[in-house]
Parts: structure tokens; sequence; C-alpha cells
């Protein structure tokens, strides 16, 4: 690799760095090409992306970045799972780790804030945009459905006195 194309990587790294709602750094030593392509195939379903990139590259992208301390994190065989959703690289992560020992997660940031393992595993758990939306939604929603069903159980219950009056007058 000749030095216009380490330049294109670290600008490429760089890119990553700002504008990924969260990034995983993770070993993936031992992993077959296999299990590499469906790690990928998972991430971009769940709309992120998965890079390997040298460290000493990354390392140099990462100067100023937001998430400048997550450096100390590149070393050995290193792979990077972002995404612009704070929440679906982490998910697709801890998915793929939990059904492969070989995908060892190291930590990674979210924004600023530095993640330990335990913090992409928090992560995780969040829930993710589109699920938020979903619930902001129903939530909006639920006080109307309650209003109509205030309005129209007055209606109901007169309906329901008339019909045991009704009942009652002609059993009479």
């Amino acid at each position: 690799m000749d030095r216009a194309q380490k330049e294109k990587v670290v600008e490429e790294l760089g890119q990553i760095f700002e504008s990924s709602g969260v990034v995983v750094v993770a070993h993936y030593s031992g992993l077959t090409v296999a299990e590499m392509q469906d790690l990928r195939a998972k991430a971009r379903e769940a709309g992120g992306s998965v890079r390997v990139a040298k460290n000493r590259l990354a390392k140099i992208a990462l100067e100023g970045k937001p998430c400048e301390s997550i450096a100390d994190l590149l070393s050995g065989m290193t792979v990077l799972t972002f995404s612009e959703d704070p929440v679906a690289a982490a998910k697709v992560a801890e998915d793929f780790a939990k059904s492969n020992s070989k995908f060892e997660i190291l930590g990674g940031a979210m924004g600023s804030d530095a993640l330990d393992r335990a913090g992409v595993e928090a992560v995780s758990k969040m829930p993710s945009r589109e699920e938020l939306i979903a619930q902001i939604a129903g939530m909006l929603g639920a006080p109307a459905s309650n209003i109509a069903g205030a309005i129209g159980a007055p209606a109901s219950n007169i309906a329901s006195i008339l019909s045991t009056i009704e009942e009652k007058a002609e059993a009479a």
C-alpha cells in the first residue's frame, strides 16, 4: 500500500469515527471468511458496516476525533463494527459474539464516550431508533383512544339500560 492509499484509508476511517453513532472494536482472530461475511451481512441488514483496518492507520485517523480514547483498544487483529444508529452496531456485535467465541468484543465508543465491554453490552440492550419511534407513536395514540372510549361509553351504557327496561316491560 503506497502513501496515497494510506492517506485515503486514514481519511475514510476519520469519516467513520466522526459520523458513526457507535463504533465497536473487537478481535476476530480465527474467524473464517464465511463467518466474516456473515458478520458483514448482519451489520448491513441492521444499517451498519464492518471494517478491518491496520491499527496504525486507525490510530492516526482517531487523532483529534471525539472518540480518540479508543485508540488503546487497537492492538492485535481488530475489526470495527459501526453504524449511524447509536445501537445497531452494538446489537450486531453482541449477537455475533454470543454465537461465535472467536469474536471477542474489546470495547468501543458512542460519540465522545468510551465504552468498555460491559458498556457495549449495555448499549446493545437499548431499544433501536425505530423501536423508540414506535413506542412514542403508541404513547401519542393512547390518549386519543382513551378519549374515544370515554365518549362512546355513555352511549353504550344508555343502550344497555334501555334494553334492560325493554326486557322488563316485555316480561310484565
